[in-house]
């Protein structure tokens, strides 16, 4: 935060979308930047950025490739707004570490809420990570500190995308009952699956960022044919 207030980055290539949403966002108190295109926004993107809102379908460069860029150097969460709800489109942005996915047109009120609750539950990587904390869910050597909504393994902080914590967060919150991936699905984004592959891109994604072998897993355990648990 800069001045006490949050900075969000809103990028489309439609003009009156992009008016919209930052006079919305203006109108809940934050500091609003606007981009073009993918292009802009990399020309834009700094660390005082506390939220990306990004279209997908964006000229010069797409927003799943200036995701892809930003996700080499920030861990800023990323909603992206599209006109398409497939879920092929849904996993081609999960993939590229996108927190949330708002389907065109959408709602102030639901924007809002996705808003709000990704920058509740985003923690910034200077925040301290060894503070004592009661609030915590123990996997083995890993610690899901739930107040902070952080990740602690041998005491270095893990970043996690805000989806991807709370899919740790139910499997660790309701040890051995297994999941199946329209389960997980249900529950994180509560509303009926569409599908299973975005699931799977959050599973292998977490397991990467976590040194968790799938063939040998040490956090997330599969039940072939049913889902995902831990013990």
């Amino acid at each position: 935060m800069k001045n006490g207030k949050k900075y969000i980055l809103i990028a489309d290539d439609e003009r009156e979308i992009r008016d919209v949403v930052g006079l919305l966002m203006r109108g809940e108190g934050y500091e609003v930047i606007l981009a073009e295109d993918g292009e802009d926004v990399l020309g834009k993107m700094s660390p005082e950025v506390d939220l990306c809102i990004l279209d997908v379908n964006m000229p010069r460069l797409s927003g799943i490739m200036a995701a892809s860029e930003l996700r080499k150097k920030y861990d800023t969460p990323i909603i992206f707004l599209t006109a398409f709800s497939g879920e092929s489109d849904k996993v081609m942005g999960f993939s590229v570490g996108a927190d949330d996915y708002i389907v065109k047109p959408f709602s102030n009120v639901e924007l809002m809420m996705r808003v709000r609750a990704i920058l509740r539950r985003h923690v910034s990587p200077a925040a301290e990570s060894t503070e004592k904390c009661e609030n915590r869910l123990a996997i083995g050597d890993l610690f899901l500190d739930l107040d902070t909504q952080s990740i602690i393994k041998n005491g270095d902080s893990i970043a996690l995308t805000y989806t991807e914590f709370k899919i740790l967060e139910l499997l660790a919150s309701h040890r051995k009952k297994i999941y199946s991936l329209d389960n997980i699905y249900e529950s994180i984004w509560n509303e009926n699956a569409v599908g299973n592959d975005a699931i799977m891109v959050h599973i292998k994604n977490i397991r990467k960022k976590l040194g968790d072998d799938s063939r040998n897993p040490a956090y997330i355990k599969t039940a072939w044919g049913r889902g995902y648990y831990i013990d």
